[in-house]
Order: structure tokens, then C-alpha cells, then sequence
């Protein structure tokens, strides 16, 4: 499989990008290159290998569930440009 200049110009333009014919050239290269690359996987023999999920086995590790001390209100406000007693006060951004 090989990439055409068309088709990076295709790509390009789906991400919006502007590049000149030098450049281009570039890309189709370097793609076909990766995708070289990509078919040299092809010639492993992978008969007897069982296909993975992750490359190691995991299982679910979650950190302790301890309880902290917490930050006190007032630290947390001191900062605020504009706050009450109890919370900070944001411009309104929803509008009704």
C-alpha cells in the first residue's frame, strides 16, 4: 500500500494546513516510509499468539481511600479576586 500526493493534499486539507509541492513530496514520502514499516509487521508469523488487550497483566489498582484534612474555606478564597463568605463569584456565563 503507498500514499499518492493527492491524498496527503486530501489530508492536509482535512486539517487545514497549507503546504507547497516540495513539502508535499515530503509527507508522501515519509508516509509511504511509515506504512513500510507497518507491512514488514506482516511477515511475523503470529499463529500461536493469542491476541492481548495490554501488553502486561493488570488489574484494577486504586490508591487507598484515606481521609485528609482538607484546605480551609477562607485559604481557599483569600485569592479570589471576588468571593463571598462561603464562595467564589464568577461572571455569568449562562444566559437565559
Amino acid at each position: 500500500m503507498s500514499v499518492s500526493i493527492d491524498e496527503v493534499k486530501y489530508i492536509a486539507n482535512l486539517a487545514k494546513l497549507n503546504f507547497d509541492e516540495k513539502e508535499l513530496e515530503g509527507f508522501t514520502n515519509q508516509f509511504n516510509e511509515i506504512l513500510s514499516f507497518f507491512e514488514k509487521l506482516n511477515e511475523l508469523n503470529t499463529e500461536n499468539v493469542e491476541p492481548l488487550s495490554h501488553p502486561i497483566p493488570n488489574e484494577n489498582v486504586f490508591r487507598e481511600d484515606t481521609l485528609v484534612q482538607s484546605i480551609e474555606c477562607k485559604d481557599a478564597l483569600k485569592n479570589s479576586p471576588n468571593s463571598t463568605d462561603e464562595f467564589f463569584v464568577v461572571p455569568k456565563v449562562i444566559s437565559q
